[in-house]
């Protein structure tokens, strides 16, 4: 089975990128985290099309099918800023409504801070503003942050025992072995654990007197299952939006975009046409 959709290559601060660009109409872009590719859209990208959106999708830098720089500076969150601005260019595309999960949230976040004039709308899912205070039960969540710091040794104890320790990380999850697979490659398990290392303080980016409040009409997703993301967060990112902000809870896990894929694409299109 292929876990690659088809997309075009594109060239973007020297890298080379796998995009998903299909159908007409207004754009959505969708971010993927870790440890994805667009892949994850897959469910998502087909309804939308239908429902009348241009698609975007990449393969983010460090993952799936684009390139792998091995050097933890080269995933700083301005480089990856910079990379979303990039393929809109390439792509003339000038407004989108955009959807991120995990890391993808992350970086949705800061690039809605950033070039609040680009996203109409948009929709974290699961990862509430990194800019709000994190309480000790997302510490508690998040103790596997501190963890993948560690240079190689990560690497190793993640692989180790037939990957023995991701599998639990990710619940046995069932898109597990295409994880497996696709870290598996040369350079790509670094590459992504990089994002981590890069970005262990985002309150650096998003400082409050560089950028102002996000003013574009957001959508908050959180389920309440997720074993690595607090409600609270999410809850809270509303103090940092001058623009409208909504909130929906889902009951289940992490990876919304697979497990609640029918439930998330209503919301999604009654949200972008409303």
């Amino acid at each position: 089975m292929s876990y690659i959709l088809e997309g075009k290559k594109i060239n973007v601060n020297g890298l080379q990128f796998h995009v998903v660009d299909q159908g007409t109409g207004p754009a959505v872009l969708l971010l993927h985290g870790f440890p994805d590719s667009s892949y994850l859209w897959r469910n998502q990208i087909q309804t939308l099309v239908n429902a009348g959106y241009r698609v975007i999708a990449p393969d983010l830098r460090g993952f799936g099918e684009s390139d792998k720089p091995q050097e933890i500076e080269a995933y700083n969150m301005k480089f990856l800023v910079s990379d979303v601005m990039g393929i809109l260019k390439e792509l003339n595309v000038d407004r989108v409504k955009l959807v991120g999960h995990d890391w993808g949230a992350i970086l949705g976040w800061a690039f809605t801070t950033v070039f609040p004039h680009i996203v109409e709308k948009y929709v974290p899912i699961s990862v509430g503003h990194p800019g709000v205070r994190i309480q000790i039960d997302q510490f508690e969540k998040s103790w596997y942050l501190f963890m993948f710091q560690a240079e190689h040794d990560a690497e190793e104890f993640l692989t180790q025992n037939n990957w023995e320790f991701f599998r639990e990380w990710c619940r046995n999850h069932s898109e597990q072995e295409k994880w497996i697979k696709d870290l598996s490659r040369p350079g790509a398990l670094r590459a992504a654990i990089n994002w981590y290392r890069a970005n262990a303080s985002m309150k650096a980016f998003l400082h409050k007197e560089e950028h102002p409040k996000i003013k574009s009409s957001t959508l908050g997703i959180w389920s309440s299952f997720d074993p690595y993301l607090t409600e609270a967060k999410m809850l809270q990112s509303s103090e940092l939006i001058d623009g409208p902000w909504r909130y929906e809870r889902f009951s289940g896990g992490h990876w919304v975009p697979l497990d609640q894929s029918e439930k998330l694409n209503e919301l999604l299109i009654e949200f972008f046409e409303n």
